[in-house]
Order: C-alpha cells, then sequence, then structure tokens
C-alpha cells in the first residue's frame, strides 16, 4: 500500500482496493508518529453521503486513548474527514512512537 505523509486533506490520500474490508484504504504517517487509517465503502461505517470511516493509529494499531476518539469515526463527509485529518496531524507527538 502506497502511504502518504502528512496529508490532511481526502484528496490527498492514495486509495488502493482492500480486499479485507470490500473498499479502498488510504493512510496518512504523520510527524507526530500517528497515522490515520481511512476506510470508504464495503464495510466502513459509511453511506453515500458521508462515505468515509477515520481511525487513528500509532505504530499501525488502532489508539483508543485520544482526545479525538476512543474508537474509529464513521459516517464522515469529506470536509469531516478533513478535519479529523487535521486534528491528528496537531496531536501532540506519541511518546513510544518507531
Amino acid at each position: 500500500m502506497k502511504e502518504v505523509n502528512n496529508a490532511v486533506k481526502i484528496s490527498d490520500l492514495v486509495f488502493e482496493a482492500n480486499k479485507t474490508s470490500g473498499g479502498s484504504r488510504a493512510i496518512s504517517n504523520f510527524d507526530n508518529g500517528y497515522q490515520a487509517s481511512v476506510i470508504t465503502g464495503g464495510w466502513a461505517y459509511a453511506t453515500e453521503d458521508a462515505p468515509y470511516e477515520i481511525a487513528v493509529m500509532c505504530n499501525y494499531d488502532l489508539c483508543y486513548d485520544t482526545p479525538i476518539t476512543n474508537d474509529v469515526l464513521g459516517y464522515l463527509t469529506e470536509e469531516a474527514a478533513n478535519d479529523i485529518l487535521q486534528q491528528i496531524a496537531n496531536l501532540p507527538k506519541r511518546g513510544g512512537t518507531k
């Protein structure tokens, strides 16, 4: 999977088919040690009008302890997804990152 660094807009991401989800997935790596996993289609928590689901990740594992969320965020419009990506980029550096 081609990953993108510091993408804070859906339009900057590179989505690729994901056999596991049946949809498409993109990952953005941030300088603060976090990643955003963005999926659309398939089994994503999404609708036609709000097609994105985002998970906050650290070291490629789901993070459930950020001020952004304690779970995945689903049913996001492009505008809402862009806002979440920016929030992840603005999180303080996470200790213990690789």
